[in-house]
């Protein structure tokens, strides 16, 4: 997911199936914290937002949630790749007693019409009481 140009792709509806996978539309699920009406409670949230706003083509969005130390200064969404499904493979801390959190995970999507899938286990933490991708692991 981090080869990608700063070019929106076409808008997700808000009665749209959330591209995180959970059972809600986009408008129930992630696109409130693409808006900033709300910050996710959970890496796995965060996780699973960061993958809708691949998918959406909201580069504002990842680089707000990307630690600052890491966080790169721009992002480039390749516009043949589609993003189709995305596997929460485990989990570990991120709960409210924790400032740490894991996520493994497999990103599906298609690149000139080829299936592809990325696999990632990723580092999140808080930062001023917010929960952040820090890197992978």
């Amino acid at each position: 997911m981090s080869r990608n140009n700063a070019r929106r792709r076409p808008a997700i509806s808000s009665t749209s199936p959330c591209p995180c996978g959970l059972e809600a539309t986009y408008g129930e699920c992630c696109a409130r914290f693409h808006q900033g009406q709300a910050a996710a409670p959970t890496p796995e949230r965060l996780m699973r937002s960061r993958y809708s706003a691949f998918a959406a083509g909201d580069a504002p969005y990842l680089l707000r949630t990307w630690h600052r130390v890491t966080r790169p200064p721009h992002l480039e969404f390749e516009p043949a790749q589609r993003w189709t499904g995305l596997e929460i493979v485990t989990t570990t801390g991120g709960s409210a007693f924790h400032s740490e959190g894991t996520v493994r995970f497999r990103a599906h999507y298609t690149l000139d019409g080829e299936p592809g899938v990325q696999e990632e286990h990723s580092r999140f933490v808080r930062d001023e009481g917010v929960w952040v991708y820090l890197g992978e692991l």
